[in-house]
């Protein structure tokens, strides 16, 4: 990395490339000579590749994560390439409930982290429609720092959450399912009730199909949960590991709501491995 850099401060762009390319196999150099290439736009940059802020947290779980699995064999492009699909996947599903991405006048991502999705969201709708939340302040100050999009930290008890503003879709990926049983209702009025009229709630769980992969076996109710989570930062009996049954979810939706919010279901429309819930507020 010393000689890289020093490359670079010679003006030795095509000495320096190489070596900086050899550093992103190694896990701890990956990211440092990630940042480099983009910061110095050399060739394999993926900002200039896919055209966004290409710049990642160290403190990004999710990015760990990728580059812990044994199945990623590129943790960058896997990353990268994670967040384009989520927001293919949700542009798809906002589109059946005729609510357009690109006609959202005001977007919350809600459990946002550090910003997988967000740089996705901001090249399509600019980052001026984007507001980002989050219980981690580092996440929330990282990204409205790279992305330009506005923020308010989370809470961890859903009751004391302030919404600046309601929005015309909040999305919510990957919340519901790491919620214990004691909270999970309780998440759904409180952002159900940052939508603005005419608006949509968006969120998903692991369903059927998550639950047999992982071997899980649900309760009476549909409902199974684990203290265990990719999170360094939230405590698991809070935020850990939840799968749910398809009527444990409308079931809740319609106690906690009632009967004619939820607009459609969308089994397996993340990553095929999730299944999605649309909310509609009147």
């Amino acid at each position: 990395m010393h000689h890289a850099k020093m490359q670079l401060a010679r003006g030795e762009r095509d000495s320096a490339t190489p070596l900086l390319r050899s550093l992103l196999s190694e896990s701890s150099t990956r990211l440092e000579a990630h940042h480099l290439i983009e910061g110095h736009d050399l060739p394999g940059s993926y900002t200039n590749m896919m055209g966004l802020n290409c710049q990642i947290s160290p403190d990004d779980d999710i990015f760990k994560f990728f580059c812990a699995h044994p199945s990623s064999q590129n943790p960058l492009r896997d990353y990268f390439a994670d967040g384009w699909r989520t927001l293919s996947e949700l542009m798809l599903l906002l589109e059946v409930v005729d609510k357009p991405l690109l006609k959202s006048g005001s977007f919350l991502e809600f459990a946002s982290g550090h910003g997988r999705f967000t740089r996705h969201l901001v090249k399509a709708i600019g980052s001026e429609r984007v507001t980002v939340s989050d219980v981690v302040p580092s996440a929330v100050a990282f990204s409205t720092a790279t992305f330009g999009v506005r923020g308010f930290e989370s809470q961890l008890v859903p009751e004391q959450v302030v919404f600046p503003k309601r929005y015309d879709v909040v999305f919510v990926l990957s919340l519901f399912s790491h919620l214990p049983k004691s909270t999970w209702s309780r998440w759904l009025k409180c952002l159900y009730a940052g939508v603005a009229s005419g608006g949509v709630l968006v969120f998903s769980t692991h369903g059927i199909k998550a639950a047999k992969h992982d071997s899980v076996t649900l309760d009476a109710d549909g409902f199974f949960f684990a203290p265990s989570s990719e999170s360094s930062a939230i405590d698991v009996e809070q935020y850990g590991t939840t799968f749910t049954s398809e009527d444990f979810v409308i079931s809740q939706i319609e106690q906690t709501l009632g009967p004619h919010v939820l607009q459609h279901k969308a089994l397996l429309q993340f990553w095929n491995h999730q299944d999605a819930y649309v909310l509609r507020c009147p």
